[in-house]
């Protein structure tokens, strides 16, 4: 605790805790200000609003920092892989050698799902969308894993759950992908890596350093604070819900465009260039035009107001699998072609408008043949060791209560109503 700021509401002065976080984040704890004072603060979409504290990850955007556990991005990127970067964010600390192999080894051994799932998943349409068969073979778990369901899980459930979700939702994406283009499905391969497993379920084989680039681009997604995604998994779990629901709810909150649906964005506008000419500088021109609609997807980001630290990284590991795959893609040669003339133009760079993380992961996922609107999903893989991580801090927080917002009503006040025949 760092003191005490005042409150002044008229005939009324109130103390106001003043909290102070490892990083030096500073919030005032209103915690008991309704009972207090009958007042509530107003705060459209939780901007100002520490919803909880939080050990697993901080971010600065204004100077462009983003550390797990305190670990910086930059090293574990370079020097980490996805499994243990998922450890660390679950248990706090990087794991011992045994605990790494042991991991590894449990998390390969979910490497099937029930008969019934996989008849499921078949069963929708090749036209279905991926993040709606993800979410609804995430939730169906709950019917094969009852023992699960419970609203108080064990230490040893939590550790079995998070390696079942890490393997078994692998498995999911890559069937549906399988299911969607009529191929017939390929069984998980326990003696290859995580990422190059993936690989070789969805296309039949797996490049060393394709495989190594989406091992860094998991790691660049595993978690990111309190996002939407994130937040939605605390709010669903602070209910007790089962744990296939609750990640349920994080890969819907996912899918919209404003969160992950971001790369498929940017390829979806690619493609809006490629049919107007493939022209990248006269597209550039349209987004500096405040009268035209087109948007500019995958530049600059709502957090991060120097620079996304994740989009150095994967440029790096993108610019290696266009090199390595030599696909010859007008999409991919327009989003190059936008990538450099953005990063010379003095309307965006005086903005900062630099290409992000989805920006470049849209590239990569293009370059791989994976469908534009499994974007998301390939998201979800990366993303589900925070979520995880996240709900495994609320539900070991004694403080942690239901999440429950207030409002500010602005409707009708009290009317008494009126016989259908006498309106």
């Amino acid at each position: 605790m760092a003191g005490n700021a005042k409150l002044d509401l008229g005939d009324k002065t109130i103390e106001l805790p003043v909290i102070e976080g490892s990083e030096g984040e500073k919030a005032l704890d209103i915690s008991k200000l309704r009972a207090e004072t009958g007042y509530i603060t107003l705060d459209n979409g939780f901007v100002n609003t520490g919803s909880c504290t939080s050990a697993v990850t901080f971010l600065n955007g204004e100077k462009g920092i983003l550390r797990y556990r305190g670990y910086p991005i930059e090293q574990l990127a370079e020097s980490s892989n996805f499994l243990e970067v998922s450890w660390l964010l679950y248990y706090g600390e990087l794991p011992t050698k045994t605990q790494m192999a042991e991991f590894e080894k449990k998390v390969a051994s979910f490497n099937e799902l029930p008969e019934g799932l996989e008849s499921m998943i078949s069963s929708f349409p090749k036209s279905a969308h991926p993040m709606g068969v993800l979410s609804s073979a995430t939730v169906a778990l709950s019917a094969y894993y009852q023992d699960h369901l419970g609203p108080n899980p064990t230490d040893k459930d939590k550790e079995d759950l998070f390696a079942q979700l890490l393997g078994q939702v692998k498995l999911i994406v890559a069937k549906s992908y399988r299911n969607s283009q009529g191929l017939d499905p390929i069984a998980s391969d326990s003696s290859l890596s995580y990422c190059k497993d993936f690989l070789n379920m969805m296309f039949g084989e797996a490049d060393d350093e394709v495989a190594k680039a989406l091992d860094v681009l998991l790691i660049l997604h595993a978690d990111h604070e309190q996002n939407c995604s994130a937040s939605t998994v605390r709010v669903v779990g602070s209910s007790h819900a089962n744990i296939f629901s609750t990640i349920s709810g994080g890969i819907d909150a996912l899918w919209g465009q404003l969160h992950g649906g971001a790369n498929q964005a940017v390829l979806e506008m690619l493609e809006e260039i490629n049919k107007a000419g493939g022209d990248a500088e006269k597209a550039l021109e349209k987004a500096k035009d405040k009268e035209d609609p087109f948007k500019l997807m995958g530049f600059g980001h709502r957090v991060y107001k120097n620079f996304d630290p994740r989009a150095k990284i994967i440029k790096v590991q993108c610019d290696k699998v266009l090199e390595k795959l030599n696909v010859n893609d007008p999409l991919l040669n327009i989003a190059k072609g936008l990538e450099k003339q953005a990063l010379e133009d003095e309307y965006f760079v005086k903005r900062k408008l630099y290409p992000n993380v989805d920006f470049y992961s849209g590239i990569i996922y293009k370059a791989l043949g994976i469908p534009t609107n499994m974007f998301t999903a390939m998201f979800v893989l990366g993303r589900l060791p925070g979520w995880m991580s996240q709900w495994k801090e609320l539900r070991e927080d004694p403080s942690a209560k239901i999440c429950r917002p207030r409002q500010i009503y602005t409707g009708p006040t009290e009317r008494n109503y009126k016989a259908l025949d006498e309106r």
